[in-house]
């Protein structure tokens, strides 16, 4: 960690910075991504092989028939688009394209490693755990939209901190904060719409909370060994 003193007052720069994942976080969202971890392995373990919603989702949303109408379906449908593969690539453009714009080269590379590693362990882990709904052929646990935009939320939020040099607390709410949020839209959406269980729409945020802080941390290193700053 590089300091400067100003009239007594330590700022912070280089490196620290820049960090895809600030130092001042470390600790903290390692210790969340844990937890994280437990949770997805533990709710895929009770639902490995299902294919019938638990008593925690049908009390929630019943996931065998649409839940929502007029006008919130199509708010609904709108949120599930920035999940599908052509929404969430535009969306992952533009958001990167936004860092670039803002000088900040390694908070782009974030938001595209973390929107392709965590969609890519969701779709793992679908494999692994095999939970359908509607049909043989639709793996449902955890899922991949509510993993997605939850990565890119935290991914973002992550840029935030470092880049208005926010405290300890302050940096988590607004990290864990933002990940709630899009977690949260977008797992009513698909729970709403009849594509989830509300059980994978909470595997699927734990999994961005898990892979997102790890990503960051191997996107620093291999930034740090090649000298890049921003």
């Amino acid at each position: 960690m590089t300091e400067r003193q100003h009239g007594g007052t330590a700022t912070v720069t280089g490196r620290t910075a820049s960090a895809a994942l600030p130092p001042v976080l470390r600790l903290w969202l390692g210790s969340v991504a844990v937890i994280a971890a437990l949770v997805v392995a533990g709710i895929g373990f009770a639902f490995a092989g299902e294919s019938e919603s638990g008593a925690l989702d049908s009390w929630l949303v019943d996931p065998t028939a649409d839940s929502i109408g007029p006008p919130w379906r199509a708010f609904a449908l709108a949120v599930d688009f920035l999940g599908e593969p052509v929404g969430a690539v535009v969306l992952v453009a533009a958001v990167a394209a936004g860092c670039l714009l803002l000088r900040s080269p390694r908070a782009a590379v974030l938001v595209v490693a973390s929107a392709v590693v965590a969609v890519g362990v969701a779709k793992l882990l679908k494999y692994v755990v095999g939970r359908t709904i509607h049909g043989p052929e639709n793996l449902s646990y955890p899922s991949g939209h509510t993993t997605f935009l939850t990565a890119l939320a935290l991914a973002l939020a992550l840029f935030a901190v470092g880049r208005f040099g926010l405290g300890r607390a302050a940096g988590l709410l607004l990290v864990l904060g933002a990940a709630l949020v899009a977690g949260g839209v977008m797992g009513w959406a698909e729970a709403a719409l009849s594509a989830h269980y509300p059980t994978d729409a909470v595997g699927g945020w734990c999994t961005a909370l898990a892979v997102v802080p790890a990503t960051a941390w191997v996107v620093d290193k291999v930034a740090d060994a090649g000298g890049t700053r921003g």
